[in-house]
């Protein structure tokens, strides 16, 4: 299938790299790593595995990398990968059927079976997890913005496959609340430039509601302890952003922040359809 790069995202993760990479050799003609500067050997271990193309930048925000590594891809086709996540055999095939006939989107969605510490979550908001990954490169780019990356399809033309992507989304919480440090200050710079507030009711009950409504109405209790792991994450991650937000506005103990510009890259006409690629319970 002459039509395919798979482009893999990573920044120090040997311990997920061999697995992603083995998971699509079947259906990539060119596999693209574009790392962020690994220091635990990832890169070696990349080497050592062979087949694969690395290029290498500094990571400002998930926009922006991917946004800069999608045009070094030399297929017209590119499915987009982070570094935890395995394409199954029966979205392998699928994909492999859809690009040797003529596709009629610009773009396809995919479905995601969510991992927390090796519990499979299928409930607790993350069963309905839905991501734009697979794009045609001359068409498609993300929406400059900090966290919770949108996918712009001028067409509109975005369908859905049936196949999923496993995501094993984090292997220890030292790791996973790091991520989700950085990507509550994202949200945050964000919203903060958007002129959006909170006050203390909203710091207060926003936790809690989103705890509730995914443990309750979302059936977390049904995964047990990795659905009461998951509902309380995404409490923490409400509060935490919204704390940030609240911080940049009424800190006494700091200038309020100097927003930093996002780089140029490429635009795309407002009237463009978009595809949101908002993953609002998982952190990716």
């Amino acid at each position: 299938m002459p039509k395919l790069t798979v482009l893999i995202t990573c920044k120090d993760e040997r311990h997920n790299i061999r697995e992603c990479i083995e998971s699509v050799r079947d259906i990539a003609e060119e596999i693209l790593v574009a790392d962020s500067g690994s220091t635990d050997g990832t890169l070696e271990l990349v080497r050592a595995i062979g087949g694969c193309r690395i290029i290498e930048r500094e990571y400002f925000n998930p926009a922006d990398f991917k946004n800069w590594a999608i045009p070094q891809a030399t297929r017209p086709w590119i499915l987009i990968l982070d570094a935890d996540e395995r394409v199954t055999p029966e979205l392998a095939e699928e994909i492999r059927f859809l690009l040797d006939g003529t596709p009629s989107c610009d773009g396809y969605c995919l479905r995601r079976r969510n991992y927390l510490l090796g519990y499979k979550v299928r409930y607790s908001g993350w069963g309905t997890t839905t991501i734009l990954r697979l794009i045609r490169r001359d068409v498609c780019r993300y929406r400059e913005g900090w966290v919770h990356e949108e996918m712009f399809v001028p067409s509109g033309r975005v369908g859905t496959l049936s196949g999923k992507l496993v995501h094993h989304s984090c292997i220890d919480f030292e790791s996973y609340l790091a991520r989700m440090n950085r990507y509550t200050t994202w949200w945050a710079r964000d919203a903060f430039a958007k002129g959006r507030r909170i006050g203390y009711f909203g710091l207060l009950f926003r936790p809690i509601v989103r705890f509730t409504y995914n443990f309750t109405v979302r059936g977390g209790f049904l995964d047990g302890i990795g659905g009461l792991f998951v509902c309380g994450l995404t409490g923490c991650y409400v509060f935490l952003k919204y704390a940030k937000l609240w911080e940049m506005h009424h800190s006494r103990t700091k200038e309020s922040p100097v927003m930093e510009s996002f780089p140029s890259s490429r635009r795309f006409a407002r009237n463009a359809a978009t595809c949101a690629v908002e993953e609002h319970q998982t952190i990716p």
